[in-house]
């Protein structure tokens, strides 16, 4: 499956954006999805995951806990990211993954695909 990731762009702090990334090959249904997100100097990070089937079965990083939320829509093999409430610590490259479970996990190394990344930047 190939995913690309777009929405993301420079932002006051306080404000929002909504990521979107667009899958294509295997159907969309079949995976479960996450966001990670790198910023400069530091390690790959969690942000928020959807397990297959969506609804309920979502989990999120504490940090983005209450301000962000996950959701997809199959019918148009698309995974979103809406972020309320930026601040400057959530500006980072933020990628979306796959991985060919029903479950989903805030392990990067357990999913499969990935996207090319989308940049976030929160100015205070």
């Amino acid at each position: 499956v190939q995913l690309q990731a777009y929405g993301g762009g420079l932002v006051q702090a306080g404000g929002s954006l909504r990521l979107s990334c667009a899958a294509s090959g295997r159907p969309f249904s079949s995976y479960a999805l996450g966001w990670f997100r790198q910023a400069p100097g530091k390690e790959r990070e969690f942000v928020a995951a959807i397990s297959r089937n969506g609804g309920s079965s979502t989990y999120y990083a504490d940090s983005v806990k209450g301000r962000f939320t996950i959701s997809r829509d199959n019918a148009k093999n698309t995974v979103y990211l809406q972020m309320n409430s930026l601040k400057p610590e959530d500006t980072a490259v933020y990628y979306c993954a796959a991985r060919l479970r029903a479950f989903m996990s805030i392990l990067p190394t357990e999913y499969d695909y990935w996207g090319q990344g989308t940049q976030v930047t929160v100015s205070s």
